[in-house]
């Protein structure tokens, strides 16, 4: 693990430096670029001791670990677990909020290997188990993640307000989502599945779905190094996990600046 560590370091330096010799003076800065300056990724680095497969695959008890903490009952719908950094940025980014009257409630934040499975299972065996296979996969993926390729099993990603599309284009949810555009970003918080007019692949637009950058920009570049759909087993449908390209097209498909 420690030769690990200093291989992620070194590259970590590497991508600063290329980032400073390629950046133009007069670049227009972008609001939604991955890191929003270097002090920010090089802080993230602390966190590397969490760069593990059974991490970034969702198997492990977050409830047991010390760096894992309850979101406050007024600010969540349920008992819900993120990431100590994560409900540190959200509380400021709700009290920010808060000054132009609007509030937000996480809905959903962690969920393990397990909690996904019981969502995938459900809707294989349930709800659209009168789908052809791979059409119910498919089916599936619009809105919910193969276990083992979920970013809620990284505890920085919260799912805000509501769980319906509709919600956010009208009234009180348009102005949530709006001030979200605006602000969100200067807590750390970008929308992970946008439009997909933007070229995007995978899951459908969801426009509840925010992710604190600083760390979830870590356990991505980790994810994509070190897992292969080997890693993507047990639970119904797995099978399909390779034919559907399921880690270039799902877990990458997100908003395409985030990938930059």
């Amino acid at each position: 693990m420690g030769i690990f560590k200093l291989y992620i370091k070194l590259n970590l330096y590497h991508f600063l430096f290329l980032s400073f010799i390629n950046c133009k003076p007069n670049q227009k800065k972008n609001s939604t670029n991955v890191v929003k300056n270097s002090k920010e990724k090089i802080s993230a680095i602390a966190y590397s001791k969490y760069l593990n497969n059974d991490y970034v695959l969702g198997k492990f008890d977050y409830t047991k670990n010390a760096d894992f903490r309850i979101v406050p009952k007024e600010k969540s719908s349920k008992k819900i677990y993120v990431r100590k950094e994560v409900l540190s940025a959200f509380l400021k980014m709700e009290k920010a909020a808060n000054k132009e009257h609007i509030s937000f409630k996480i809905i959903s934040g962690t969920r393990n290997f397990d909690h996904q499975k019981r969502i995938w299972n459900y809707k294989w065996n349930d709800k659209y188990k009168n789908i052809p296979t791979i059409k119910r996969v498919k089916k599936i993926l619009e809105f919910s993640s193969m276990p083992s390729t979920s970013r809620h099993h990284w505890g920085t990603d919260i799912d805000l307000n509501n769980l319906n599309n509709a919600y956010f284009t009208k009234g009180k949810g348009l102005k949530e989502y709006n001030w979200l555009l605006k602000n969100a970003a200067k807590f750390g918080f970008y929308q992970v599945y946008t439009s997909k007019e933007n070229g995007r692949k995978g899951y459908e637009e969801e426009k509840w779905h925010w992710t604190y950058l600083p760390l979830s920009s870590i356990y991505l570049n980790f994810y994509n190094e070190q897992i292969t759909v080997d890693d993507i087993t047990d639970f119904n449908g797995s099978e399909f996990a390779k034919e559907l390209n399921i880690i270039d097209v799902y877990v990458n498909g997100i908003t395409p600046e985030l990938l930059k």
